[in-house]
């Protein structure tokens, strides 16, 4: 499943994950084990898709952006770069008791440069969140959210254009 997929010669992706046709996957992009890469995505430069990611169909996946295992990206979800995933609600460098948080971002929904998704939420389809914002909890679907921690400002269309005020 990658015969048609654009795949950089630095770029490092395992033999083991899959790649849609016609993804691009750009300059130092690496891509893990059981990782599954839609079709038609753009994965930028410096990306890192960990394993057994799931990204969908038509996917942006900005510069120096790290999608960590647990993360659930479905179609045409757009992510800024420097975007922050993380999977640990309790971080520690050692602990044996470790279990992933999952995150899911429904499809359309568009993640703005340098904002932190904090494990376990679910972000909405078309949602947007803004550049910058710390996403702490769910955010629903059309809603327009920013601030840290992230607050709903207004609602939004499938094109992203505001629609209304909260």
């Amino acid at each position: 499943m990658r015969q048609s997929a654009t795949i950089h010669p630095t770029a490092h992706v395992d033999d083991h994950a899959e790649i849609g046709d016609g993804t691009q996957v750009w300059i130092n992009v690496q891509i893990r084990e059981g990782a599954r890469i839609g079709r038609n995505c753009i994965l930028s430069k410096d990306v890192y898709i960990d394993h057994s990611v799931r990204v969908g169909d038509r996917c942006k996946i900005q510069n120096s952006v790290s999608v960590y295992h647990g993360v659930t990206l479905e179609d045409e979800v757009f992510v800024g770069p420097n975007v922050c995933f993380t999977n640990d609600r309790v971080p520690r460098a050692n602990n044996p008791s470790w279990k992933v948080t999952p995150t899911l971002v429904r499809r359309g929904a568009s993640i703005g440069a340098n904002a932190t998704v904090v494990c376990g939420v679910i972000i909405g389809e078309y949602a947007m969140v803004a550049a910058g914002s710390v996403v702490t909890r769910d955010v629903g679907a059309y809603a327009l959210v920013m601030g840290n921690p992230a607050r709903q400002v207004g609602r939004v269309n499938a094109a992203g254009e505001k629609v209304s005020e909260s």
